[in-house]
């Protein structure tokens, strides 16, 4: 398999924590990939030219990381990382879904920062800002279970994107049962090793 990825997007992230949760990670080829730049071989796995993308071992292309953790999680034997049925499911659905969603307002929230202030995208920004805020205010009042799932794995590295991009508006205050449970989580090696670089 091989993967075009960039290492400081949280959505590669959880590609890559669901692949060592499934300890499967060492069958896949990582390939430094800036996006911006659309290279001919990303346009020919994913035509939006966005991260990650992969190709799997029969020559699939796949995107979009939902996609590709849910076809991770077809390799091998390891325990699943989608519950099969039932409630337990929903929730890890409904939990990768919430920290999607989180880190979709993030980047592009970080991606606007890069341009000149003006009134439409502070107001976009703001927009982006109180869509995590209230994502944080949902998980503190019903913080995420410790079993390593496809909605823990997502709200862990939504919560790490923070930490990465956003460290001067610090969201453990007001959300602490939520820092404990990160602070915690953080340590299963799936999210240990997929931490984003120094230096940013």
């Amino acid at each position: 398999m091989k993967l075009f990825y960039s290492p400081t997007s949280p959505f590669v992230r959880k590609v890559l924590a669901c692949a060592i949760s499934r300890e499967i990670d060492g069958q896949i080829e990582r390939v430094t990939t800036n996006a911006h730049a659309s290279p001919p071989e990303l346009l020919a796995a994913n035509p939006l030219s966005k991260v990650p993308a992969l190709i799997t071992g029969d020559g699939l292309a796949l995107f979009d990381s939902p996609v590709i953790c849910e076809y991770l999680d077809s390799v091998e034997g390891a325990l699943p990382l989608f519950p099969p049925s039932g409630g337990p499911r929903w929730l890890a659905l409904k939990h990768q879904a919430l920290g999607d969603g989180m880190m979709d307002a993030a980047v592009a929230r970080r991606g606007e920062q890069q341009h000149p202030q003006e009134a439409a995208r502070d107001t976009f920004m703001a927009r982006q800002k109180a869509a995590v805020d209230r994502s944080l205010a949902v998980l503190e009042a019903d913080v995420p279970h410790q079993t390593v799932d496809i909605g823990t794995i997502a709200i862990a590295c939504a919560l790490g994107y923070l930490d990465f991009r956003f460290a001067h508006e610090p969201w453990r205050p007001t959300a602490p049962k939520l820092a404990d449970w990160f602070a915690l989580f953080a340590e299963n090696p799936c999210i240990a090793r997929t931490a984003p670089p120094d230096g940013k």
